[in-house]
């Protein structure tokens, strides 16, 4: 993966035919964040190798092809572009072009209930996404917390929440995920619970 592409979206996986193709990529409205404020494009790839663009009353038909692993050959109004797949997550899709540092960024909103119009709906989009994902991340995982010098745990954030209402810890106490070896990332209990 080229590096301005990495440094601008981190944590991309390459496309993977077993598990994107059916569940994650064929029938999915993805929405073309790049441009989104001058006009919409939906993109759907369909299994008949038919791509279909929408915008406002037109489709547009056309082709693409997984020529190699994660590589997409697609035609377009300006020609044929070859493109590497990457996911960020279910919801998010980068198609990085493999003769310029150009790449265009795609949301999946078939099973988003409003409609993503502007850059602002992307960004109410994005937010909500990522703030339901930490929300249960935190919410299902553990964590020790450290008062008076010696260690507790684990607990959960629920676990955290109810000694901090109980008032038998200060929800100023730091926190560390089990998965970490020391507090250095200066999280306290205060902090989750603000996650919840």
């Amino acid at each position: 993966m080229d590096d301005y592409l990495r440094n601008t979206i981190p944590n991309l996986k390459p496309f993977d035919y077993n598990r994107h193709h059916d569940s994650h990529f064929i029938n999915k409205e993805w929405v073309l964040v790049n441009g989104i404020s001058k006009k919409k494009s939906i993109y759907t790839f369909k299994e008949d190798h038919i791509l279909e663009i929408s915008r406002k009353a037109s489709i547009i038909k056309t082709s693409w092809t997984l020529s190699i692993s994660n590589i997409f050959s697609i035609e377009t109004e300006d020609g044929l572009i070859i493109v590497k797949a990457y996911f960020k997550d279910d919801d998010v899709l980068v198609l990085n072009h493999q003769n310029k540092n150009e790449f265009a960024l795609f949301i999946n909103a078939t099973n988003y209930s409003e409609d993503l119009n502007n850059v602002e709906d992307v960004q109410v989009f994005l937010r909500e996404k990522y703030k339901q994902k930490v929300s249960n991340l935190i919410y299902d995982h553990e964590f020790y917390y450290i008062e008076s010098f010696k260690e507790y745990g684990p607990f959960t954030v629920e676990e955290l929440s109810e000694k901090v209402k109980s008032e038998l810890i200060s929800p100023y106490c730091f926190v560390r995920d089990i998965n970490e070896d020391d507090y250095s990332n200066r999280l306290r209990v205060y902090d989750l619970i603000k996650e919840l």
